[in-house]
């Protein structure tokens, strides 16, 4: 059984998540999804051309990760544009903003806000809610 995808921190999330070729019909376009962490990866590493290091440290993943995400989003974009697929710009496993490291006030505890635990915001040791602060690192 593979091990789950640690959350990648996302910082930029477009206003436009859907791009075609010009001229042909939606309904007659193949398409393809680009996840956000993806994006995000492209952003950093091509726009904003930090290297993969710097990247990696700020979307909380490994050197090794990110350029497996920047390989998987370049080969996404490349089938998009020499075969005139349409790119859709949805999900992944990202959480937005600057951390996903928790701590409970009650408890104490530190802990990484995970896809279980993204909707109820409790404590996995005490289960307390309202009791979380944000770590910023």
């Amino acid at each position: 059984m593979p091990r789950p995808k640690n959350i990648r921190r996302v910082f930029n999330i477009p206003e436009i998540s859907y791009f075609k070729p010009r001229g042909i019909p939606l309904m007659e376009l193949e398409e393809v999804t680009l996840s956000f962490e993806e994006l995000e990866a492209i952003r950093l590493t091509d726009l904003e051309g930090l290297y993969q290091a710097e990247a990696a440290e700020k979307m909380g993943v490994s050197r090794q990760t990110l350029g497996r995400i920047v390989d998987s989003a370049h080969s996404i974009i490349a089938d998009a544009v020499i075969n005139g697929k349409a790119i859709k710009i949805e999900g992944g496993s990202y959480i937005y903003g600057k951390s996903n490291k928790l701590r409970c006030r009650k408890c104490k505890n530190h802990f990484i806000l995970t896809d279980g635990l993204k909707n109820s915001h409790n404590c996995p040791k005490c289960f307390k809610h309202k009791n979380i602060k944000e770590n910023i690192k």
